[in-house]
């Protein structure tokens, strides 16, 4: 019987059911689910310094990516999120340099050119913010000035301070991607209620409903239930931080068959 998850490391998740604060459906879909506890995980450098051996690698039902149990050398426990290649019994550490295998976590100037990392912060000293979904990673491309070139997963070169922190590897569980629901009693047990075709709704309810039979939308491009334009509309808010683009993410290419 594997070793119980510590308490401190648990703590219980308030279900909202998609609502807001008044009571009214803010986020559709959302109901339900499996009862589950959030894990606790470090995404910054709370351990500085402080060596840590690798208890085992769990899983978190709260995120894609596996988790690793650290038993560090005060005495103390925590969760980080495991790469791939992190096996019980491995040691980890966290400091501006390091050596570079999965799972140790360190300044970005102090990084290889062309090392996969993930867990990258924003700020120096922050806590990660990107690349943290199974499976994905950035790379490490060149070090300039003071700041670091990064690829990350959706291809995008981005500029990031050489002073921000980084965990070196590829997240663990890449096979997620591949994972299918399979039926609807799965996708409850996740907090997924059933989704309703807009073309099947009155036109009261939807820009799409109405109409006898299966009928078209009637219109040039799909809408959302307040009528705005569902695709092909550019979402990004953050413009402030278009300085620190070098190169916009690109389109994967099909391959021919």
């Amino acid at each position: 019987m594997s070793e119980r998850i510590p308490k401190k490391l648990l703590t219980p998740i308030k279900k909202t059911g998609g609502r807001s604060s008044s009571g009214r459906i803010s986020v559709r879909h959302k109901g339900g689910g499996a009862k589950r506890l959030y894990r606790v995980v470090s995404f910054g450098q709370f351990f500085l310094r402080v060596p840590g051996k690798v208890l085992r690698i769990d899983y978190d039902p709260n995120r894609s990516a596996h988790i690793a149990l650290i038993s560090y050398q005060n005495d103390k426990k925590g969760y980080i999120l495991a790469p791939k290649g992190l096996k019980e019994g491995d040691e980890v550490l966290v400091d501006d340099s390091a050596e570079e295998k999965p799972g140790n976590r360190m300044r970005l100037k102090n990084i290889s050119v062309g090392r996969m990392v993930h867990n990258i912060s924003l700020h120096p000293d922050g806590e990660g913010k990107m690349a943290r979904s199974a499976g994905s990673s950035a790379l490490v491309l060149a070090h300039e000035g003071k700041y670091t070139h990064l690829r990350m997963p959706s291809r995008e070169v981005r500029k990031v301070h050489k002073e921000c922190f980084a965990s070196v590897g590829e997240i663990s569980n890449q096979e997620h991607r591949y994972k299918k629901v399979g039926k609807a009693g799965t996708a409850r047990k996740m907090g997924r209620r059933p989704t309703v075709r807009g073309s099947a709704m009155n036109p009261v309810d939807h820009p799409h409903g109405g109409g006898e039979g299966k009928a078209p939308i009637g219109m040039p491009a799909p809408k959302t239930p307040w009528g705005k334009i569902a695709r092909g509309v550019k979402t990004r808010r953050r413009k402030h931080t278009d300085r620190y683009i070098v190169r916009r993410a690109t389109k994967k290419k099909k391959k021919k068959k």
